[in-house]
């Protein structure tokens, strides 16, 4: 902590060159770590609901550990609503979390606005999925990236100091010559710079850990690697810990050391992205897989290849949050669902192929195994 504050004393100390790094401490330092972690919404009442005394909620998240650690980036992967992006705002502290607890530096923090909320906001930084909607139309970069440096204290003493760090943050997200994109405004942007000028925005606060909510799903195909590209080299240079969410487990494997599978709000499977994505545990993580295009993979109506997840059951929907179902949440679409997995609720068993896997799912109980 006090090492990292020191560097960004001035603007000149506080940002990398292109070709240098900041030694910030360990690699495996753990700076934000969430236990237990669950929001619900409630519903709001109508008709004859609002004559009744109980009141409905969305389970949009329930009972989520993960840890952030200096240095590595972990995939959060899902489909769309299983949470993945009101676990970041949660983290983000855009929303006050109805259980749990959210640690940075292992220090229990709860901001809810003020000075307090900006001294978090210097730490933690959220990258948003839409670069377009994120940034205000009506303002240049420079006001953008301006607005940041000061709210953080980063914009020196004078307007030269202040220049040099909108060139060092342009530069630093690869966006050369600075002076070519400072005075532009989002709409004479494309897609991926838009998305950069997002991500040096979220650097002028200096932060340790950065959010990235499906940061390449609005970009072409073409340039999503570039981003993907330049967030791996920020992590290396800065020691950032970024949380990747994202619905593309394949990009999950190519960018994150780690990986956690979430479905309808819970986890169900967790380890190093290696092993998640070539030995999926968890019925629900095959099914992810096998949802990607395989050229090789036999046409839909014939039998399963070798080692192919069988296909699942029911309507192939997620389920309501509202009510969702009890025991195990993917139980009404998996094909290898038990008795058990509509009743009970399963916890987090070890998986034997790797140190660190580990599936939420009944298949691993040692006692149905034995």
């Amino acid at each position: 902590m006090a090492t990292r504050e020191a560097t960004s004393a001035s603007p000149e100390a506080g940002v990398a060159s292109p070709a240098g790094e900041i030694e910030t401490g360990a690699s495996d330092t753990i700076v934000l770590e969430a236990s237990g972690l669950t929001k619900h919404f409630p519903v709001r009442k109508r008709g004859r609901e609002a004559l009744t005394r109980g009141r409905r909620s969305v389970q949009a998240v329930d009972d989520v550990d993960l840890v952030l650690r200096r240095g590595r980036v972990t995939a959060l992967v899902g489909e769309s609503g299983s949470g993945k992006s009101t676990v970041a705002r949660l983290l983000a502290q855009l929303y006050p979390r109805t259980a749990g607890d959210i640690r940075l530096h292992g220090e229990s923090v709860t901001v809810k606005g003020g000075k307090a909320f900006r001294a978090y906001c210097r730490k933690v930084q959220m990258i948003f999925q839409d670069p377009f909607a994120s940034l205000n139309p009506v303002h240049t970069v420079r006001y953008h990236l301006t607005r940041a440096l000061k709210i953080h204290d980063r914009a020196g003493t004078t307007a030269e100091d202040l220049e040099r760090a909108l060139q060092e943050l342009l530069t630093r997200v690869q966006l050369t010559p600075p002076e070519r994109y400072v005075d532009k405004f989002p709409h004479e942007l494309s897609g991926g710079q838009r998305q950069r000028v997002a991500i040096a925005r979220a650097l002028g606060a200096d932060p340790e850990a950065l959010l990235a909510d499906e940061p390449v799903s609005m970009l072409d195909v073409s340039i999503r690697l570039g981003v993907l590209n330049l967030l791996r080299d920020l992590k290396e240079r800065l020691h950032l810990a970024i949380l990747y969410i994202t619905h593309d487990i394949a990009s999950a494997r190519y960018f994150a050391d780690e990986t956690l599978v979430m479905y309808a709000g819970r986890m169900v499977e967790g380890g190093d992205s290696e092993t998640v994505t070539q030995n999926p545990a968890h019925p629900y993580t095959r099914l992810l897989i096998e949802s990607a295009p395989d050229p090789d993979r036999l046409d839909p109506g014939t039998d399963a290849a070798p080692g192919e997840a069988p296909k699942e059951k029911g309507s192939g929907e997620p389920p309501s949050l509202i009510a969702p179902p009890s025991g195990c949440r993917f139980h009404p679409r998996c094909p290898v669902a038990m008795e058990r997995c509509k009743t009970d609720l399963p916890p987090r068993f070890e998986v034997a192929d790797a140190p660190g896997h580990w599936a939420a799912c009944w298949l691993y109980d040692s006692a149905v195994r034995s």
